[in-house]
């Protein structure tokens, strides 16, 4: 066995040993935001390499993402989220309302701008709403978010057993959709302290987490078809019976 085999099978000892070490806790919503740049000949995704001394993950490539807060039922939109993709996320069991819809969508695009500083909005119509906190650099750029160009790529839940469990949509996106880029976002003592364009199926995204690989598949599977499109089948990732299940969101 390989050093780099043997690297894999401990992680992945590591991971099913994981599993039997906490209580249950209930899953929180989540999402993350796919950034892809199609310009190219081969697509590329933006990606964000973790500070060496943060506690989770530290030196990986990520991508930008995180639960869901009560702001994000909230905050004024420039259009609403696309009924497609309203539909999609509905899907499921429990049915997910059209407010806790919005509220993931608007979570992607929060995350998103929160750690890469580029957000994802269109210029509103006549005064600006007062927006703070994490919203601010969208009032100050004249901005609200844009949900309306997201598409759903999957739906994962973190295994029980875990310290924090997320039920996290993942999100894409085209790099044209970006509206506005904080500057300074990004710095040696941030929680990304890089952040790069990478093309699909090249090395640094063959060190992502598992989970995230397997959405990154699904996402580089829908490109290599063409246009991205809301009524193509929508994967969900759970675990059930101490094993990894792939279902179709329907």
């Amino acid at each position: 066995m390989t050093d780099i085999a043997q690297v894999a099978e401990k992680a992945k000892v590591h991971e099913e040993k994981e599993a039997d070490h906490h209580p249950y806790f209930r899953p929180r919503d989540a999402a993350t935001l796919i950034l892809v740049d199609r310009s190219g000949a081969i697509p590329k995704v933006l990606v964000g390499k973790r500070h060496d001394k943060v506690v989770f993950m530290p030196g990986k490539f990520v991508f930008p993402g995180g639960r869901v807060d009560k702001a994000d039922y909230r905050v004024p939109c420039a259009a609403p989220i696309t009924a497609e993709l309203e539909a999609n996320l509905a899907k499921g069991s429990p049915k997910t309302p059209a407010s806790r819809a919005k509220s993931l969508a608007i979570a992607a695009i929060r995350e998103a701008c929160e750690e890469t500083g580029l957000c994802l909005g269109r210029t509103a119509e006549g005064k600006v709403s007062k927006l703070d906190g994490p919203w601010k650099p969208f009032a100050d750029a004249g901005l609200l978010p844009d949900p309306s160009s997201l598409f759903l790529i999957a739906r994962a839940i973190t295994p029980p057993g875990r310290v924090k469990r997320f039920d996290t949509r993942f999100f894409t996106a085209d790099a044209s959709a970006i509206a506005h880029r904080v500057d300074g976002v990004i710095h040696a003592d941030a929680e990304l302290v890089e952040l790069v364009w990478v093309e699909l199926g090249s090395k640094p995204l063959a060190d992502l987490h598992p989970m995230t690989r397997n959405v990154l598949n699904e996402l580089h599977t829908r490109l290599a078809t063409g246009p991205l499109r809301h009524d193509a089948p929508v994967p969900f990732f759970h675990f059930y019976g101490g094993k990894m299940q792939k279902d179709i969101l329907g």
